[in-house]
């Protein structure tokens, strides 16, 4: 294999196929994969990446020009968790309006026994998404076939979406075009996942790249009511 070519990189047949001069760059964003790895790595309580920022700021520093940026994510219930609900509507809403497009669905719930330190059992509603990543890897998969992209840029650590490298890598064959499929997530000492999506080139970020791209707009402040009989 040659020098520097990194496991995310398809060509045709024994000859590499060329890269292109500006590669274009489509980013697919887990929101919930992604929080969920901010939080281990670098201790944030709450989803507060600008992720069109982010995706540039990784794009930039690879010559890779920007041509799309996409976030999936499940939403909270507003009767069973109102505060989160009340959270992702505005942060979805801020990113639609920065040319981010959002797939968001309903997160499904249902009930779970757990065990309190007394003996005692309580039941509790748990929220669980549905279609988030098959509807990333559809995405992925229809984008390619299309030329839509040169890299794919995979925010998340979901090993079920290997699946998807494997399927552009056919894509690029069948094509005899170059396609490189990357996944970026953070990382740190305290990080206990330090590993990719299998079958990609792996991008680090590390504490400094992200905080560089953070969204200091806090989305989970109530809305104070207008005065009574102001305008």
């Amino acid at each position: 294999m040659p020098k520097g070519l990194g496991r995310g990189y398809f060509f045709q047949g024994e000859h590499l196929t060329p890269e292109p001069a500006h590669p274009r760059a489509v980013a697919f964003t887990d929101g919930q994969n992604l929080f969920h790895a901010v939080r281990e790595a670098f201790g944030y309580s709450h989803p507060n990446f600008d992720v069109r920022a982010l995706v540039t700021a990784i794009c930039q520093a690879r010559a890779w020009r920007v041509t799309g940026v996409r976030f999936y994510t499940g939403i909270p219930d507003s009767r069973i968790n109102p505060q989160w609900h009340r959270f992702w509507s505005r942060k979805l809403g801020v990113m639609g309006r920065e040319r981010v497009h959002v797939f968001a669905r309903p997160l499904r719930y249902r009930p779970r026994t757990i065990r309190l330190r007394d003996g005692s059992t309580r039941s509790i509603l748990i929220g669980e998404e549905k279609g988030i990543d098959v509807r990333l890897a559809l995405d992925a998969v229809r984008m390619a076939h299309r030329r839509e992209y040169d890299v794919a840029l995979i925010l998340s650590q979901d090993q079920d979406l290997s699946e998807v490298a494997e399927e552009i890598r056919s894509i690029a064959r069948e094509q005899a075009r170059w396609i490189k499929i990357a996944s970026a997530f953070p990382t740190s000492p305290s990080a206990p996942n330090r590993r990719g999506i299998d079958k990609t080139d792996w991008i680090r970020i590390d504490r400094a790249i992200y905080d560089a791209c953070l969204d200091r707009r806090d989305y989970r402040r109530r809305v104070p009511p207008p005065p009574k009989g102001g305008s």
